[in-house]
């Protein structure tokens, strides 16, 4: 019976220092009031929205600003600098989203009366249903004029015929979700509505089409690739790389990423001639290539290259791996339209197999089975499931989980990709082969800095990326293509993404050895990194390192970049 009153009493303290940070319900109720807002201002590319927010970071930089800095313990200043900047990055982004608005808004300048109709229905204000059908079809009669008008004054790039056409998009969203609050539940509302609605829903529909193709034909959309971005400028990316305490210039981190590349080539080479390739990496990368496993088979070594990679990293006493995360994680099959813009498995709380299904081409079966062999998948498993990704998912929801809102990819996929580094310093390949798979995506990831800030500069285009990883990597070229368009045509990836992976990890590696030559073991320093949850790594540097935290801080660790 002492021994439990002991042991609860151990777990009273332990809780009691965990919660003793008053900024933790500071960042709560930061994130609560941001989801509010964005669950009540639902018309996202509006005036009113964009005004909500600026008022929202506005005033949340007064209420920051009001806190006593020096009177914070160190984990309290960590959590007020990361606040104090994400503030200042959302802002800036939130400017950035706000001039392009401005510049096209006046697409949508003849829906005012429909707006109010929107927030009448926030509160469920009866409308004049008689009235709105005839502002509904106001509303046409203006959209008939705005395409008349705009067909002989083109937007001069497709950038702003994007944007007008996401204008009209949001405000349409907006419109049928107070559309369908009323329609069957009044009567009155539904018998005036029901015809005016549609029509004028088709014509929104019709009228965002038109906008999006309606710029200039000497604005270059398309280099031949079928993929369409958009270059964010080399200062937008200083600015990003600043909220991200990375003190490079995009030249600095490409340089890094051609020598990093260079020793990826010399370390094919070398495992080239193991397989009796000679120096021909390419020939060996083609004979891995060709190692995949039959249809049906790949769940099974998937699993099989599990199990290798967590024995190898618990006979080493490197990482606490709870037996729950090794209970809990879950296999799905990737879907064929997920596999065009992710043609490799990707990992979370599940590991989601990419691999060919009975309906693609023949030679899109082929690339599939070829660029997910077990030699390729090899390092990528552990990436995906454990220390990387599922683990990171397991700590973090049972661990300050409030600073899930400083979330950033230098964090999340460097953590992955410095134990893809640490592992082969250690040895973890057992064949040629198994070397060739672990270079091929350690040169991929490389390759990840140089087209993707090479793309955002303006330098090159999405076929020169393309072309880059198939010729100078050795992508089957279905699946660099899907990797450019993953990159840059979908939601997935912020500008600075494609380069967390390598930069982030090198950021783990350069900090695991300050710490390792202070006595810390790498366990130490790989259950504290679980612990603490998301953030930069440069602002985790100085948590762990008990370091004095500037209430500005700011980008200042050079961290080493030469490394091989």
């Amino acid at each position: 019976m002492k021994k439990l009153i002991s042991t609860f009493i151990i777990f009273i303290s332990v809780c009691s220092l965990t919660y003793a940070n008053e900024m933790i319900d500071v960042i709560n109720t930061f994130k609560a009031d941001k989801n509010a807002l964005r669950d009540t201002y639902k018309i996202r590319e509006s005036e009113e929205f964009y005004q909500r927010f600026f008022q929202f970071y506005e005033n949340w930089n007064t209420k920051i600003k009001a806190i006593g800095f020096n009177e914070l313990s160190q984990e309290e200043k960590v959590d007020y600098v990361l606040l104090r900047n994400l503030i200042e990055k959302e802002t800036y982004l939130l400017k950035q989203d706000y001039q392009a608005y401005e510049e096209v808004a006046s697409v949508a300048d003849f829906t005012e009366d429909l707006k109010q109709f929107i927030k009448d229905r926030r509160r469920g204000r009866r409308p004049d249903a008689k009235a709105l059908a005839k502002s509904f079809k106001k509303a046409e009669e203006a959209i008939a004029a705005k395409k008349e008008k705009l067909e002989n004054d083109k937007f001069e790039d497709w950038l702003k015929a994007e944007k007008a056409a996401r204008i009209i998009s949001s405000f349409q969203r907006g419109l049928k979700e107070a559309y369908n609050f009323y329609f069957d539940y009044d009567p009155d509302f539904t018998w005036w509505m029901e015809a005016p609605y549609n029509s004028l829903d088709k014509k929104l529909t019709e009228y965002s089409e038109f906008l999006k193709e309606n710029y200039s034909e000497n604005s270059i959309k398309d280099d031949g690739s079928g993929i369409i971005g958009k270059p964010v400028s080399r200062k937008t990316l200083i600015k990003n790389l600043e909220y991200e305490f990375i003190p490079y210039t995009p030249e600095e981190l490409i340089t890094t990423a051609e020598k990093q590349f260079e020793w990826c080539k010399e370390e094919m080479i070398k495992a080239s001639e193991e397989m009796g390739y000679g120096k021909d990496w390419k020939a060996a990368l083609e004979h891995v290539k060709n190692t995949y496993v039959t249809p049906g088979k790949q769940p099974e070594a998937i699993n099989d290259l599990y199990n290798h990679s967590v024995a190898f990293i618990e006979e080493r006493d490197l990482i606490t791996i709870p037996d729950m995360a090794k209970e809990t994680w879950g296999m799905i099959m990737m879907t064929p339209e997920r596999q065009k813009v992710n043609p490799f498995f990707t990992g979370g709380w599940e590991i989601s197999i990419s691999y060919p299904t009975g309906g693609m081409a023949h030679e899109d079966k082929l690339m599939s089975m070829r660029g997910n062999n077990p030699n390729f998948s090899f390092p990528t498993v552990q990436h995906e499931l454990h220390p990387g990704h599922n683990l990171q998912f397991y700590m973090n929801a049972r661990n300050k989980p409030y600073r899930s809102v400083f979330g950033t990819p230098f964090w999340m996929e460097g953590w992955a990709l410095y134990w893809e580094i640490n592992l082969w310093n250690k040895d973890f390949p057992r064949t040629p082969e198994e070397k060739m798979g672990m270079l091929f995506w350690r040169i991929h990831r490389c390759a990840r800095i140089i087209f993707s800030l090479k793309y955002q500069l303006g330098e090159w285009t999405p076929q020169e990326c393309i072309d880059m990883l198939v010729d100078e990597v050795g992508h089957e070229y279905a699946n660099a293509e899907a990797e450019v368009r993953r990159s840059f045509a979908t939601p997935y990836t912020p500008p600075l993404y494609q380069l967390a992976y390598m930069i982030g990890g090198l950021q783990f590696y350069a900090l695991r050895n300050e710490l390792l030559e202070k006595g810390w073991t790498e366990k130490q320093f790989h259950d504290r990194v679980m612990k603490e949850n998301m953030m930069p790594v440069s602002v985790l540097r100085l948590l762990l390192q008990k370091k004095e935290i500037p209430e500005n801080y700011k980008a200042h660790w050079k961290f080493s970049t030469d490394f091989k």
